[in-house]
């Protein structure tokens, strides 16, 4: 299994592309699909028509936004470009059928697709994309908004992402005996920010879980102004990556 990092900023961070993850194991899957994190896509050499798979953590326009993008590229692809593809599905928390249906009912040229699209919400469950495992479970973010992290398993590793998330003890629970876990650091220990993990919080999470190595990510401009890595460290005595656009990782 091998984790690279799309994109290890949000919307606003003028260095890093907004949330974007991809995890290959007997498929291409991708974790969330914000701003500027396509190009990061294509330059990671992963060939993106065939990639059948996109697991959302929630809705907010940075972990989102690119998906425009790369749906319409396909299209674009299938249609007039003379390239074939293989289906796509489209999983994520309570509201995505209903959201990504409107989007393509929307969008000009969208609907109807050249090629098979699947949409999925997520129930708890676990479910199987090939021979690799997902555990989806709800955690907690912002009031009113369904979100959710992911737990991937395949060949007896695991890799947990938290999406954007608080302290809660389901993400605790999420990241248990994992092998590595990418936790949404979006500031540093000493200048907290509300509806976000803080970087001794990860620290916190990760030594509580277990965890084999963490990976902060998710970083607003001010987490960039200190050393969340060390802070992260002063709770947590494992690997501690951290994330930057493009770094690849094999679990």
């Amino acid at each position: 299994m091998r984790l690279t990092i799309l994109g290890s900023g949000t919307n606003v961070h003028p260095t890093r592309a907004a949330a974007g993850y991809i995890v290959r194991t007997d498929h291409n899957i991708l974790l969330d699909f914000g701003p500027r994190t396509l190009m990061n896509l294509i330059k990671s050499g992963v060939n993106r028509h065939r990639i059948t798979h996109i697991l959302f953590s929630h809705f907010h326009a940075d972990h989102f936004s690119d998906f425009i993008t790369f749906f319409f590229d396909a299209v674009i692809y299938t249609k007039y470009g003379g390239g074939r593809r293989p289906g796509m599905t489209l999983i994520g928390p309570k509201g995505t059928i209903r959201l990504l249906q409107s989007i393509m009912r929307s969008f000009p040229s969208f609907s109807p697709a050249p090629f098979r699209v699947v949409f999925k919400e997520v129930s708890g469950k676990p479910f199987s994309i090939g021979d690799t495992r997902i555990i989806p479970k709800p955690v907690v973010h912002v009031p009113d908004l369904s979100c959710v992290g992911y737990r991937i398993e395949y060949r007896g590793k695991a890799m947990v992402y938290s999406g954007d998330s608080q302290y809660c003890d389901a993400l605790v629970r999420l990241c248990t005996d994992a092998d590595l876990a990418v936790l949404d650091c979006s500031f540093p220990a000493n200048r907290p920010g509300l509806a976000h993990l803080h970087a001794g919080q990860c620290g916190q999470i990760a030594r509580e879980a277990g965890l084999g190595q963490l990976v902060l990510s998710h970083f607003y401009p001010i987490a960039d102004r200190y050393d969340v890595k060390a802070q992260a460290g002063d709770q947590y005595g494992g690997k501690i990556w951290k994330g930057r656009d493009l770094l690849t990782i094999r679990v």
